[in-house]
């Protein structure tokens, strides 16, 4: 039996979230500049109170023999010291695998009747307790329902080009490019499309300022913009327009639209050297690292301790 939208409120706040999830928006929430709060940072991003006792548990000996192993893993030219490159491709190599490890486990979750696929009506049993069914063409009177109705359509089409095979439901692999599509080749052209149809309001293939900022508008009272506008306006004229010609084209769109992972690494890397390099020479060692291991365990590099626990990370035989 298919429900209408019902409660909407609640649906939309799902919604919501599990869109920001899946665009991964990785946000640097725990430190202010130049400030690095470990205790947050581990309570915060170990992922509960749960894994931060199962950390705690761990004595001395053992975290600094698992820590030794994911540093030789670190050091990729294993000439005993990690450099920035080295350090920011492995951050962003963590990043990577624990959303495609999130992603593994959500499948089992929504895959319930264990067939090894998840189809439409699963993915919306596991999300909303029940089947969604909007009308494509009908808008909806009411803003909020039709605010709900639109993303969960954008989420339908998502799920149908993640499906390949055009079969009854996705594959573990077309599950992963349906969460994670910035991810996957193949879901490029979509992301893209995506985001134009949202933003590019005149049709011309590109997004301009003003539509990058959306419906802001000046009040006419004020003699400027407020900080934020301005925080905007920097980002798209310094970050993506990288020709300079006041417009984002498709691939300029994808830098925003598209997490930048890399970029987060990278500052991340650079904040563990300026911290923990002791001797200045722009690199760190095992010596360096063991010393300041509290620092580097509630670091991106180690995703907050977690890959002290995970044999994909510091089993010597991987």
């Amino acid at each position: 039996m298919r429900l209408g939208p019902g409660p909407v409120a609640l649906g939309l706040l799902l919604l919501l979230s599990a869109a920001a999830a899946r665009a991964g928006q990785v946000e640097e929430l725990h430190r202010a500049p130049g400030e690095h709060r470990a205790e947050y940072d581990r309570e915060a991003l170990l992922g509960g109170q749960e894994d931060v006792d199962e950390y705690v548990k761990l004595d001395h000996e053992e975290q600094q023999k698992r820590l030794r192993s994911i540093i030789k893993k670190i050091d990729s030219d294993s000439n005993g010291f990690l450099t920035e490159s080295e350090l920011s491709q492995w951050i962003q190599n963590s990043f990577k695998h624990y959303a495609m490890q999130e992603a593994k486990q959500q499948f089992v979750e929504y895959d319930k009747n264990n067939d090894g696929t998840v189809t439409w009506d699963e993915y919306n049993i596991q999300m909303y307790d029940r089947v969604i069914d909007f009308d494509e063409n009908t808008a909806l009177d009411d803003a909020e329902e039709e605010s709900f109705r639109q993303l969960h359509l954008k989420d339908k089409k998502r799920f149908e080009k993640a499906n390949q095979d055009a079969g009854s439901g996705l594959n573990l692999e077309e599950f992963i490019a349906f969460e994670h599509p910035e991810e996957v080749d193949y879901m490029t052209e979509f992301v893209i499309q995506e985001a134009l149809e949202e933003h590019d309001k005149d049709g011309d293939g590109f997004v301009s300022l003003e539509e990058f900022l959306g419906d802001y508008r000046r009040d006419p009272t004020a003699s400027e913009d407020p900080e934020w506008i301005l925080v905007e306006k920097d980002r798209f004229v310094n970050d993506y327009d990288k020709d300079n010609d006041g417009r984002l084209d498709p691939q300029e769109l994808l830098s925003w639209v598209v997490p930048n992972n890399q970029g987060i690494a990278q500052e991340e890397a650079l904040h563990l050297i300026d911290e923990m390099d002791l001797n200045g020479d722009k690199k760190l060692s095992e010596e360096e690292i063991l010393e300041n291991q509290d620092l580097f365990l509630t670091s991106e590099a180690t995703d907050y301790g977690r890959q002290l626990h995970d044999d994909y990370f510091y089993h010597d035989e991987l």
